[in-house]
C-alpha cells in the first residue's frame, strides 16, 4: 500500500471526519507492508499485512440494492493468488474509461475491474489504482497498486479520488458511496447498471458521457 494513501483513508466505523493514523512496521520503497491503521476516535485497529490493508471492521451503511452479492466476507489472507493476465485492450478500455492521463492521484476499482489494476497503473505515470477486493489479499506488492479489503462504508475522504469504477458487482459498494469519493470532474464507471442507475447518477451530481448496454461513464458536473 502506497504510504501517501494514507493520507486519505478514513475510519468505516466512525465516518470521514475520522482518520487513521499508520503505525508502521515494515516500509520499503514508500510502501507499506506491514502495519496497523489505528482510529483515535473509537481505538479500533486496522491491520495491514504483506501491503493488504483489511478495513472491513464496523461498517454499517446500506449495501447497493443493485449488487449482486455481499459487500465483504471472511478471507485468508494467505489463500490468494496469481490469475491470468487480462488481455491488453481490457486494461486500455479501462483505462480510457477512467479518463486519467497522467498522475499523480489515485483512481480506485472494485469488483472484476481490480484484476486489471497494475496494467492500468503501468499505462499511466504516476497514478496509485486502489484495487479493492478481499481476494487480493495473498497476492504480492505491486507498485502502483494499493490493495484494500472495505465494507460497506467506503474507508475514504471525499473526493479522494480522481475517478471509480465498479467492475460486475462492484465488490458490493453501493454507488452513492463510490460517487462520495470521486473529486471535482473525475468520472465514475458502472458496468453492470441496473435500470435505476442513471437517476442515481444524476442525483449525485453527475452527468453521462457514454452508455454502452449496462455499462454506464459519468462524469461529476
Amino acid at each position: 500500500m502506497y504510504i501517501l494513501l494514507t493520507d486519505h483513508l478514513r475510519c468505516p466505523r466512525c465516518g470521514p471526519e475520522h482518520g487513521l493514523v499508520l503505525l508502521g512496521e515494515r516500509i520499503e520503497a514508500r510502501r507499506v507492508l506491514d502495519g496497523v491503521l489505528g482510529c483515535a476516535n473509537c481505538r479500533e485497529q486496522y491491520p495491514v499485512r504483506g501491503g493488504w490493508a483489511d478495513l472491513r471492521g464496523g461498517s454499517t451503511a446500506p449495501r447497493d440494492p443493485e449488487a449482486g452479492g455481499p459487500s465483504a466476507s471472511p478471507h485468508d489472507p494467505g489463500a490468494g493468488g496469481p490469475t491470468e493476465r487480462p488481455a491488453p485492450e481490457a486494461v486500455v478500455r479501462l483505462a480510457a474509461q477512467l479518463g486519467v492521463r497522467v498522475g499523480p492521484g489515485f483512481v480506485l476499482v472494485a469488483g472484476v475491474g481490480a484484476e486489471l489494476a497494475a496494467g492500468v497503473a503501468g499505462l499511466v505515470e504516476g497514478l496509485e489504482v486502489v484495487a479493492v477486493g478481499v481476494e487480493l489479499a495473498g497476492r504480492g506488492e505491486v507498485p502502483g497498486v494499493s490493495r484494500l479489503a472495505v465494507g460497506r462504508v467506503l474507508p475514504l475522504a471525499p473526493g479522494s479520488m480522481r475517478a471509480v469504477a465498479l467492475r460486475g458487482d462492484g465488490g458490493g459498494i453501493a454507488l452513492e458511496e463510490a460517487a462520495r469519493v470521486v473529486g471535482p470532474l473525475g468520472r465514475l464507471v458502472v458496468d453492470d447498471a441496473g435500470p435505476t442507475v442513471l437517476e442515481r447518477l444524476g442525483r449525485a451530481g453527475f452527468e453521462v458521457l457514454a452508455r454502452d448496454g449496462a455499462e454506464v461513464v459519468a462524469v461529476r458536473r
